[in-house]
């Protein structure tokens, strides 16, 4: 089963391909990292970005996406476009997608039962991705 960790930050959604197979764990080479949306954005550009990500999901095969959930309010709130990034991903039509929000105290709690099996250093993967890593790897264990 393929994943897809999403970290929505400011105005781009960080993206990380995880699989599972047979109790083992690899990392697809994706050829995208992040999409962006214009911060100056119109409807037709919220249109683009689903229709990208949609593109890049079914491109790979993906069956889950698992989104770092953000804040609506205090210190670490998320922004608008992020939430409606968010919303963008959750209504993609046309690929069977399983969207899944992740709390902060859940992936800390999956964490701590389910330790990374590699440090991130080892992954190969660009510093900005970690968090999308995580989320990859904490919504492993929410799809069974």
């Amino acid at each position: 089963m393929i994943i897809c960790g999403v970290e929505l930050t400011g105005s781009d959604a960080v993206v990380c391909l995880l699989n599972m197979d047979r109790g083992q764990f690899n990392l697809p080479e994706c050829k995208v990292r992040k999409l962006s949306l214009p911060k100056n954005h119109s409807r037709e550009d919220l249109q683009q970005f689903q229709a990208a990500f949609a593109t890049l999901m079914a491109e790979y095969g993906v069956s889950s996406v698992a989104i770092k959930e953000r804040m609506p309010k205090g210190k670490f709130a998320g922004g608008a476009i992020s939430f409606k990034m968010e919303a963008a991903i959750q209504l993609i039509t046309g690929v069977e997608l399983n969207v899944t929000l992740l709390p902060p105290a859940l992936i800390k709690s999956t964490l701590s039962a389910n330790p990374l099996p590699i440090s991130f250093a080892e992954t190969g993967l660009k510093a900005f991705q970690e968090t999308a890593f995580i989320a990859a790897y904490v919504g492993q264990f929410q799809g069974r």
